[in-house]
């Protein structure tokens, strides 16, 4: 050896120099990865890897990398532990596999959604879950400083941030409007374009590719077994290496929101830097829990039935049945019927939520509306806290309201808007189960004594907004138009965060987008009635508009739409608004217990687009569309706000119309 050494053989030498490369090839394998080296990397299963994760995301004995584990409110990150050199980037691209999995015990609906990302930092601890998908917060949201790049997969509707529907895939840069934004879908060259659900629990594919020479930004989709498309899904062009550091971290990020039960999985994962993505190896890539539960009981099935003779399989199935209508008659539960068949969402049982509420005990009742009394509860399985309506069964109104409340808000999805979160019927009883708001309704800040309860202006325009952008939903974004007919103070209820919930939907009406609606039965809360509502009965998206407009005013002012007794002159706010504008001293209208607190600008637009909203003839208020581009600063303050000597007019019709009809109308709902 030592004469080797000294005198080394060619032969020698070149061995020796293959089994260093080899060497040096061997030490650039990640951990738990396919293979690894310089700027690029592959995983395909997340087993024994070194990926970087913080707060809810984990990767599990089986390799699945889960971003959420079901609770919501909550978020999750995983990175590639180590910065990558973005400096002399020419291109990228990027493959993964993933799966937005819904516990079908726990909700009907996904919850948030999850994104790719290329950032300067591994640090998102200011950035909140839910509609920011733990990347920004309300205060960076759009700031150029943020040098975020993502591509996000949505599956809730958020009118804030120009959301297209539930399900969407964007491209985003510094901010959560998306760049574009499309329907996801891929391209088979043998039947065109297919449109895929993000939140249908099954696994599918992503390319993400960028070409430097030509700042083209491209996102792929296609279903887990096909190989990538020849069409992207999403194409557009922007210079990333403006917003992209020379340093920076890849990886993923997950949200929930309101519903529990929804876990967000990568199954496999690559990067290439210059040039392509390493292949994923799909053998190798983990099965989804829901997914494999699925596939068991199937299996089993055809275990089970497949080799049963005809004769035993009807006795089997006539037992079944037998069995079922014995459980029915003994539990007395009622048929369903066809309108919960086409709208209904969770149904709970009576006995749950008797056992949540204590037997519907009176500490815990939490208020009294028009149709029945609330009451907090905590379901005994799942430990949430639910507010639970009993709807009140004296007048022949309970049922239609439980099914206008049901079929109205049941598959409505909004941040802004009260989630209905199941019902249950038995015998006599209606019960609705919503998401508790522990701050309760908007008028016991507006209308109260104690000095700590007062609202701030911040928090106030923050309600405006959010009520409005929940209005703008209802009336141009769902499936169909959808008339409240019932907005007031003590209908908007309050989040933990003080953000604004509009609910009571027991006196909505719904209709096709560009049809007429048809009710013809006037409805509402005195002081809240739009005029020609009270002279025709007939309710449209504009009569809800003037009944935001006196909200908007309502919680400008800190006082109520009509006050006084019945014997005296009464005040009304509208006209006493118009007055102080007709003067020049709108702003002394403002509340005076926020004592100069506030921002005028703001004051000025939310007194002037409740004056706008008020207007007593119809066709001259805007659309809420209209209102959000003012409330948003989109649109300059309206500087004329045409309140002239119609609105006197209009507000004796409504008197008149009001007091001939209080005592006949019985849709009129007296402060809810």
């Amino acid at each position: 050896m030592t004469a080797l050494l000294q005198n080394p053989h060619p032969n020698f030498m070149k061995r020796m120099y293959l089994l260093l490369l080899l060497g040096l090839a061997l030490t650039v394998v990640s951990d738990g990865s396919d293979g690894a080296g310089g700027n690029q990397f592959v995983y395909s299963g997340f087993s024994a890897s070194n990926l970087t994760v913080e707060g809810t995301a984990t990767v599990t004995p089986d390799g699945l990398l889960q971003l959420t584990n079901g609770t919501h409110q909550l978020k999750g990150h995983a990175f590639y532990p180590a910065p990558l050199n973005f400096s002399t980037m020419q291109s990228f691209s990027v493959n993964f596999v993933f799966a937005i999995v819904t516990d079908e015990n726990e909700s009907s609906h996904s919850n948030d959604g999850m994104a790719f990302f290329i950032s300067p930092s591994m640090n998102f601890s200011d950035a909140l879950p839910a509609q920011f998908l733990g990347l920004l917060n309300p205060r960076n949201n759009g700031d150029p400083e943020n040098r975020l790049f993502a591509v996000e997969i949505d599956t809730v509707f958020n009118s804030e941030f120009e959301d297209i529907n539930d399900n969407h895939v964007g491209i985003n840069i510094n901010s959560l409007t998306s760049l574009q934004s499309y329907l996801p879908s891929f391209y088979d060259s043998r039947i065109g374009w297919e449109n895929m659900s993000l939140s249908s629990s099954k696994a599918m594919q992503v390319w993400v590719d960028y070409v430097g020479k030509t700042n083209t930004i491209s996102v792929t989709f296609a279903p887990l077994e096909m190989v990538k498309p020849l069409l992207p899904q999403i194409s557009t062009t922007y210079n990333l290496s403006t917003v992209i550091t020379e340093i920076a971290y890849v990886g993923f990020s997950a949200a929930t929101g309101t519903f529990p039960g929804t876990k967000h999985y990568v199954l496999g994962w690559s990067f290439g830097m210059d040039g392509p993505a390493p292949a994923i190896n799909m053998i190798k890539l983990p099965n989804l829990p829901h997914v494999e539960l699925k596939a068991h009981y199937i299996s089993k099935a055809i275990q089970i039935i497949s080799p049963i003779s005809t004769t035993i399989f009807f006795l089997a199935i006539g037992t079944i049945v037998l069995l079922l209508v014995r459980r029915w008659l003994s539990n007395n539960v009622d048929l369903l019927e066809d309108w919960e068949i086409e709208f209904g969402p969770h149904r709970f049982s009576f006995k749950d939520l008797y056992q949540s509420t204590d037997g519907f005990k009176n500490k815990h009742l939490i208020g009294r509306g028009g149709f029945g009394q609330v009451y907090k509860g905590v379901l005994p399985t799942s430990k949430t806290e639910v507010a639970v309506k009993r709807v009140s069964n004296e007048s022949k109104q309970g049922m239609r309201e439980f099914i206008a409340e049901v079929v109205s808000i049941g598959r409505m999805r909004h941040r802004n808007i009260v989630q209905l979160l199941g019902y249950c019927r038995r015998k006599r009883e209606l019960i609705l189960v919503y998401e508790y708001m522990p701050n309760g309704s908007l008028d016991k800040y507006l209308y109260t004594s104690d000095d700590k309860l007062c609202l701030g202006w911040q928090e106030r325009f923050q309600i405006i907004k959010g009520i409005a952008s929940g209005l703008l939903y209802l009336h141009e974004y769902w499936e169909q138009v959808v008339i409240h007919r019932d907005i007031k103070a003590s209908n908007v209820l309050l989040d933990e965060n003080m953000n604004g919930r509009l609910g009571d939907f027991g006196l909505a009406r719904l209709y096709n987008h560009g049809t007429d609606p048809q009710t013809t039965r006037m409805a509402g809360t005195f002081g809240y009635i739009a005029p020609e509502l009270a002279r025709t009965g007939k309710a449209s998206p504009l009569t809800d508009v003037f009944a935001f407009g006196i909200l908007l005013l309502e919680i400008a002012c800190g006082r109520r739409p009509i006050e006084g007794r019945a014997q005296d002159t009464p005040f009304i706010l509208v006209d006493w608004v118009t007055e102080h504008w007709h003067k020049g001293s709108l702003m002394e209208a403002v509340d005076r217990r926020l004592q100069s607190d506030y921002n005028v600008d703001e004051a000025c637009v939310a007194l002037k687009l409740g004056l706008w909203c008020s207007h007593p003839l119809p066709n001259a208020r805007p659309s809420m569309q209209q209102v959000m581009l003012y409330l948003e600063g989109q649109h300059l303050t309206p500087e004329f706000v045409p309140m002239d000597v119609a609105c006197q007019a209009g507000f004796d019709t409504l008197m008149i119309s009001h007091q001939s009809s209080v005592g006949t109308m019985s849709g009129l709902s007296g402060g809810r």
